[in-house]
């Protein structure tokens, strides 16, 4: 399932005008239901098209994290002009993440699933890092043919996605978000 890893290069296209009408940052930010004292873990942040709204949202602290050094300074640049200082920098991938046991309330993976090697070993390192009672979102593109996005090759299917989650025993849900993307979540018993 997993394809190759974005190029910190094609950065700009993450910020592009059509993203944002194709996946708006409001619409994601109240699927992830942040309160002002959640603690906050965007999962693959690349250069921040997410991690600013949710950082807004929270007075703790949000983990941005990301395998690509280059694309946490973007995001580090970003939020400085911003003027948003609650962000955390941790440079990791998400199958052996750098953050605490139970450290997090809430956290997102948002088009990057596709890009995990061991998605299985993944999991069990979002539902670590999950304080019971917490929330993941998870966003990825369809696997449709569409002008943005990774080739169809490389996507998986809302129903792939979902039976997925299903044999390693979790309920989750599907969300209709629009053709090209659908979004998951799963609530940490």
């Amino acid at each position: 399932m997993a394809g190759h890893r974005f190029k910190p290069e094609k950065a700009a296209k993450l910020l592009d005008t059509n993203r944002k009408q194709l996946i708006p940052q409001e619409k994601v930010v109240e699927l992830l239901s942040i309160e002002e004292n959640d603690i906050v873990a965007d999962l693959g942040a690349g250069n921040g098209y997410l991690t600013l709204p949710y950082a807004k949202e929270t007075s703790q602290s949000l983990y941005a994290v990301d395998i690509e050094v280059k694309m946490l300074e973007l995001l580090k640049e970003r939020a400085a002009k911003e003027g948003i200082y609650n962000i955390q920098y941790i440079e990791s991938n998400l199958e052996e993440i750098q953050l605490q046991d139970n450290s997090v309330d809430k956290a997102v993976v948002a088009f990057v699933m596709h890009e995990i090697p061991n998605m299985e070993k993944a999991l069990g390192e979002f539902k670590r890092i999950l304080k019971p009672g917490g929330r993941l979102l998870i966003l990825d593109w369809e696997a449709v043919e569409a002008e943005v996005g990774p080739p169809i090759h490389e996507r998986i299917s809302s129903e792939d996605m979902r039976k997925f989650m299903i044999e390693k025993g979790y309920k989750s849900e599907v969300v209709p978000f629009n053709s090209d993307v659908y979004a998951i979540t799963l609530d940490n018993k």
